[in-house]
C-alpha cells in the first residue's frame, strides 16, 4: 500500500535527492546542481511542512515539495497559465534508485491531487527543465498541459498546469 505523507527524516530525504541528481547525469543533463536543492532546502520544506514522502509498506519509496503557497517566479510566464486561481506547486520529485520504472508516478501524482483536493486546492502547476524529458512525458502522460516558458533560479524552464475538477 502506497501512502503520501509528511517527511520527518531529512538525512533519508536528501538521500533519495541526491539519487535523483545522480540519475539526471545518467540522462546527460543537470538539472539539480551541487548546491540546490541540497539538506537546507528539504530541511525548510520539512519545518515548512510542504515536504512529502511516498511511501510503500512503510518504507520511503520517494520525497516531494508540495507547497501550497504558490511560487513567485510563476508570477511571469512566456505563455498563459490555464488559470489564476490557487494552485499547488509540486518541486524536487524524486524516487528511490530500485523503485524507478516500477510505475510510482502513476501512483504518486493521483496521490498528490487527492492530497491538493482535499485542502481545497484543485490546480496544480509544476515547472521542469528543456532536456528532462522523462519528466516532461510523464507530466502529460498524467494530465498536465505545456503552458510556456518561466524564469525559476535564473533559468529557463517548462511550465505545465493540471486542473483537477
Amino acid at each position: 500500500m502506497y501512502l503520501l505523507e509528511l517527511a520527518q527524516d531529512v538525512a533519508e530525504c536528501y538521500r533519495i535527492i541526491d539519487e535523483g541528481r545522480m540519475f539526471q547525469k545518467e540522462q546527460g543533463f543537470i538539472q539539480w546542481t551541487d548546491d540546490y536543492p541540497n539538506e537546507q532546502t528539504i530541511l525548510d520544506d520539512i519545518d515548512a511542512e510542504k515536504g512529502y514522502i511516498l511511501t510503500s509498506d512503510h518504507r520511503i519509496a520517494g520525497y516531494m515539495c508540495i507547497d501550497f503557497s504558490g511560487e513567485p517566479a510563476y508570477a511571469k510566464i512566456e505563455g498563459a497559465w490555464n488559470s489564476e486561481q490557487p494552485y499547488a506547486v509540486v518541486h524536487r520529485m524524486a524516487f528511490r534508485k530500485e523503485y524507478r520504472g516500477c510505475g510510482l508516478n502513476g501512483i504518486a501524482w493521483p496521490l498528490i491531487e487527492k492530497l491538493c483536493i482535499s485542502k481545497g486546492v484543485n490546480y496544480i502547476r509544476v515547472d521542469t527543465d528543456f532536456p528532462n524529458k522523462r519528466m516532461q512525458h510523464i507530466l502529460e502522460k498524467n494530465g498536465f498541459s505545456r503552458c510556456g516558458i518561466v524564469i525559476f533560479q535564473g533559468i529557463g524552464k517548462l511550465a505545465y498546469d493540471k486542473m483537477l475538477r
